[in-house]
Order: structure tokens, then sequence, then C-alpha cells
């Protein structure tokens, strides 16, 4: 019997869980916790073998521990918010239990965006015989293992990489976000950072922008260059890349409230006085928005996140763009949610297997693309999130 703890129970929490529950010859026993036991129990009854839920304060290192203690997992897998990453892999190491994430650890007062909290806990790990493995959603995660698994199979050498995000899917709201508002506005309103000639490059936020037409006729979209974390540990194990960004697709109603949001003062992140005590702008922002996992009934279209990658094979200047298209009804179908959750959650349990398999279980801290990817390339095709490859694709990017 391997039993799983997984702490966070929102739109990537609840479709882990579905896909975790689909596999029980790896997870035999799954036990689901949140601060809110409530939501653990409303996705237990969505399921088709019995689980078990707890309630656990993710910031609270002591209760982290006794709740482990109790139910005695192989693995955590964490998909609370990022703020509780450290806590997490705190509490992991006191009772002696492997970690996976999906999203890099930030500070609640800080948007930083950076992996060196979480490599400093390398030694940490690799004393205590554990393995960390971070960034095992889709971005990061599934990109990149795209990257590497582009680089093992298709180049001698990879020069630049474009992740390329879009969301085709319309949830009918003048304005809403697909998971965590909090976290969602602090990532698209930070400065934009691209790798090039050996160095991080920093522009304004949403400040370059370019169309892009998707295959599979899921359409054409403007995207915009952001900063994601997966460029900094991809330039930092792959050496030879050049240039590297990522870009992400918004719709003009998206932009325009979240412009306005900001000249009021309403995607700040520092603490503001009312009425006599504290609050966070985006944490009250966070209370008037719809619930991100609400949306999957009613979000209709498809995603189409990918890599774009050139190099050098036998000596000659190549590009390879490998990608996958997911419908978000049919995810709904499926798991009950739309395709964003879907598609983190999703590379989530699939990495966890990875680990319990033996596939990848090493001491220490790793990213994703520091392991051989073709296992987990193969689970993606089986297991909800099929992928396609084109070759010399006629693509004209910044």
């Amino acid at each position: 019997m391997t039993t799983v703890l997984i702490i966070g129970a929102g739109g990537v929490g609840q479709v882990v869980t579905h896909k975790c529950a689909q596999v029980p010859e790896i997870f035999s026993n799954i036990v689901l916790a949140s601060r809110n036991e409530e939501k653990c129990i409303a996705i237990a009854k969505q399921l088709q073998r019995p689980i078990k839920t707890a309630q656990v304060n993710a910031d609270n290192v002591p209760e982290l521990v006794a709740l482990i203690n109790q139910v005695k997992p192989k693995l955590v897998i964490n998909v609370a918010l990022p703020y509780q990453d450290l806590t997490i892999m705190d509490a992991c190491l006191e009772t002696g239990v492997h970690y996976l994430d999906t999203a890099n650890y930030e500070p609640l007062d800080t948007a930083k965006f950076e992996y060196k909290w979480q490599w400093a806990y390398q030694h940490k790990f690799q004393k205590a015989g554990l393995m960390a493995l971070l960034g095992s959603g889709f971005d990061p995660g599934a990109t990149n293992m795209f990257t590497a698994y582009i680089a093992k199979h298709y180049f001698d050498e990879i020069h630049t990489l474009d992740i390329i995000d879009v969301n085709g899917g319309d949830h009918g709201y003048p304005f809403a976000t697909n998971f965590n508002p909090e976290i969602n506005i602090r990532e698209v309103t930070a400065k934009c950072q691209h790798w090039e000639d050996g160095n991080f490059v920093t522009t304004p936020a949403l400040s370059v922008k370019q169309s892009f037409t998707c295959p599979d006729d899921v359409g054409t979209y403007n995207i915009y260059r952001m900063y994601h974390e997966e460029l900094e540990s991809l330039t930092k194990h792959i050496p030879t890349l050049k240039k590297a960004q990522f870009w992400m697709s918004f719709g003009e109603s998206y932009l325009t409230h979240l412009e306005v949001l900001g000249n009021v003062g309403m995607t700040g992140i520092e603490p503001i006085e009312f009425q006599g005590q504290k609050i966070v702008p985006t944490q009250f922002l966070k209370q008037l928005l719809p619930e991100p996992s609400s949306l999957g009934p009613r979000t209709h279209g498809k995603t189409c996140i990918g890599c774009v990658v050139s190099g050098i094979k036998d000596g000659r200047q190549k590009t390879v763009y490998l990608y996958n298209v997911k419908d978000h009804q049919d995810c709904y179908k499926e798991v009950q949610s739309q395709a964003i959750s879907y598609t983190t959650g999703v590379p989530a349990m699939i990495g966890a297997k990875m680990m319990l398999e033996g596939t990848w279980m090493q001491p220490g801290v790793w990213n994703m693309e520091q392991l051989d990817p073709d296992a987990f390339m193969a689970d993606m095709n089986q297991y909800g999130l099929p992928w396609k490859v084109i070759e010399d694709p006629d693509f004209d990017l910044l």
C-alpha cells in the first residue's frame, strides 16, 4: 500500500486527486488535505473510489508534521499556495517524506519568482535521502519536459526557446482568472524578463506582443512576453541556450479590466489600512471574483501550450515545435475542471508516478529538465495530454 498526501483542494488539487484515483496500482491510498476540509470532502464525493480527507494549515510546520506522521505517506504532493512551499518542504524533511510541487516558492509580500529558496534545500534533501521534485505542472513542468525531450531527440545543441501558452477558452465573465487570482495577477503584472546572450533582460510587463496562429484550428491570438519561472531553471541546466522567452495569450477584456484594477490600486500586494484593519488589495479582490474551480462548466474552447526550439542537428539549423491541445469541456466531463487546472494537475500526477515507480527517484532537489523525459512524455499521451511535433514550422517569432 502506497499512501500519498495531497495538500491543496483548489482547481489543480481537484484534478490531481481525480487523476491519482484513476491509477490505483500506484496511488493505492490517497489523503486530501486543505485548510478547508469541506472542499476536500466535496472533491472526494466526485470520485469512483474512497479517499480520506483532513484539515491542515499549510503555513504551520508543526501541524503539517502532525498530519504527515498520522497519515504516513511516501510522498507529499503540494498543490497549495506557492507561499507555503518552504513550510511543506520543512515538514517533509522533519518526517522523512518525499516532496513534489507545481510552482516555485514565492514570498507572501514580494512578487518574486525565483528558485533560489528551494535550491538551497539541495544538501538537506540529499543528506536525508529524500527527493524534492520542483515544478511538476504544465508551465513549469510539461514545458520543461517538452524542451528536454526535443533537445534529446531532435538536436545536437539547442540555441533558442519560445514557450507559448495560449488559452483559447471563454468562460463568459467580463473578468475572471483560471487559477488563484492572487497568484495570477502577481504573475501577469510583474516585470518581464527573458534570457538573451547570457543574461536576463528586463522589460515592462506586457510591453511586447505578437500574433500567433495555433495548429489544429485552435485559432490566432495575441501573445505577450512575460517572465515565467521555468526560464530560470532551463537556462541554468541547458547552457547552450542563447535566447529563451515565455509568451502567454490574454484577451482584450482581461487586459482592460486588469489595467483599470491596477489604476485604482486593486492589484497591490502591500497591506492597506481599512476601517481599523489591514487588508491586502489582491486578497480582497480574490473574494469578489468567480472561484476558478467554478469555471469548468461554463468554459468553452481549447488550450494550446507548447515549445518552439531551434538549434543544430548534424550541422544543419532546424526548428521543432512540440505542443498539446486540450478542450475545456473534455476536461470538465472527465474531472469536473477546466483545462487550465487539468493541464497542471495531470503532470503533477505523472511526476508523482515517476517518483513512486522509481523511474526518477533520487535524493536531492530537482527541476524537471534534469531528469530523463521519455517515460514522462509517454505517460502524457496515456493520461490525457497527448502531444504532437511539427518539424520546421513556418513561424516568424520575435
